[in-house]
């Protein structure tokens, strides 16, 4: 009987990017308040089209055995079957340094009370 090795896909975003990446291992952090995710899957380089994408990631997290995410940056993390193509997704156009937390939207208060 084969043994089954989990495989998980975290989506969390950091300054203004999604980030969606595979990993073997997932577990709670000694620091508060953070993941941490080893073992770093990504697709193999026998394929002869390159994802300019996943060719990205892979060179951020080139030399890294074990990275650690603060819980508030998570947007989910899934256990999946298959592996799938490393991204990183650009989340806005937001140039300044101070993002917006995420899942919050540009609503803007009204200073005029509705009747």
């Amino acid at each position: 009987m084969a043994i089954k090795e989990h495989l998980f896909k975290i989506i969390f975003f950091q300054r203004d990017n999604v980030y969606e990446i595979y990993a073997r291992q997932v577990s709670e952090s000694d620091m508060y308040g953070f993941i941490v995710v080893e073992e770093l899957v990504f697709g193999e380089r026998s394929s002869v089209l390159v994802d300019p994408s996943e060719e990205k990631v892979k060179h951020e997290f080139a030399e890294v055995t074990r990275t650690y995410i603060p819980m508030h940056a998570i947007l989910r993390i899934d256990e999946v079957e298959k592996e799938g193509v490393a991204t990183i997704v650009r989340g806005g156009t937001n140039t300044n340094n101070v993002s917006q937390f995420p899942g919050m939207t540009n609503n803007k208060i009204s200073s005029t009370p509705q009747e």
